[in-house]
């Protein structure tokens, strides 16, 4: 079966069991499930019935599609995302943005749990991705199939929507949120960096690194689906002064500060 029939199973699948019609799709961070309690929930389905769904293995995501109304929009939640660190190959770790983008979403918002490089950003703050480097060494574009899904020299000149991002930054200044703004680095992990590693990443002036999000924003690239992401800075990464990574405090840092992120996103999915 070609991967563009096993996309079709899985989209007819879902618009089968009420997923329909969603304008917004949503991909949840490490320790950012707590959006959920928002949303007047229509319909969940665990990834394991889903058709052709990878799995999610990762103990703190749920591995759940969640479906229903966020700020007067119907909406579609992967609550639970795939990482390259686990095994799964590119085209498995971004099937949910191609699902999401075949339920006929027209636009994504993503969320993670990422290091602060740059130094003047604090754990606990909160960055909207402007621009990215893939240090993550694959593409999710470079499989055999992969032209059947779009073009797959996809242009990367603005991979993040400006028009979400100014969205982003006008419903920050209303509420009072400090809102950086900054490029990110992906890395494959699932190890954490060295020091010589961060100092790498800063002299690449980078600001924040993590393990997810780069895939999923070349695939909507490719599929021209306009997307936004929010880095929660859960740790500092200064080389000159690292300490051991505690990942239990890590995920408490991710769920004190996701209530800025849910404002955020809520208040965007109203504007859009």
């Amino acid at each position: 079966m070609s991967k563009k029939q096993q996309l079709q199973e899985t989209t007819q699948f879902l618009k089968t069991n009420g997923i329909t019609n969603p304008e917004i799709g949503i991909v949840l961070g490490t320790g950012l499930g707590k959006l959920v309690d928002e949303i007047a929930i229509e319909k969940e389905i665990a990834y394991s019935e889903i058709p052709h769904f990878p799995e999610a293995t990762v103990e703190f995501h749920s591995g759940k599609l969640i479906y229903g109304q966020l700020s007067g929009k119907k909406v579609v939640v992967m609550s639970g995302r795939f990482h390259l660190y686990e095994g799964y190959s590119p085209w498995e770790v971004t099937y949910g943005i191609r699902t999401l983008h075949g339920l006929g979403i027209k636009n994504l918002l993503i969320s993670n749990a990422a290091g602060a490089i740059n130094l003047n950003y604090t754990k606990g703050d909160i960055m909207l991705i402007e621009d990215h480097i893939n240090l993550q060494g694959q593409s999710p574009l470079a499989f055999k199939e992969a032209k059947a899904f779009g073009n797959i020299f996809a242009d990367m000149l603005a991979p993040y929507s400006e028009k979400i991002n100014s969205k982003m930054l006008e419903v920050a200044k209303q509420n009072n949120i400090q809102l950086h703004s900054g490029v990110y680095a992906s890395v494959l992990g699932p190890q954490l960096e060295t020091r010589a590693e961060y100092r790498m990443l800063q002299i690449l002036e980078t600001d924040a690194v993590g393990m997810s999000t780069v895939p999923e924003v070349i695939v909507a690239k490719q599929l021209n689906l306009p997307c936004a992401a929010i880095s929660v800075l859960t740790d500092e990464c200064d080389p000159k002064n690292l300490q051991p990574v505690d990942i239990a405090e890590i995920i408490a840092i991710a769920g004190e500060a996701e209530p800025k992120m849910i404002t955020l996103f809520k208040g965007v999915i109203e504007k859009l």
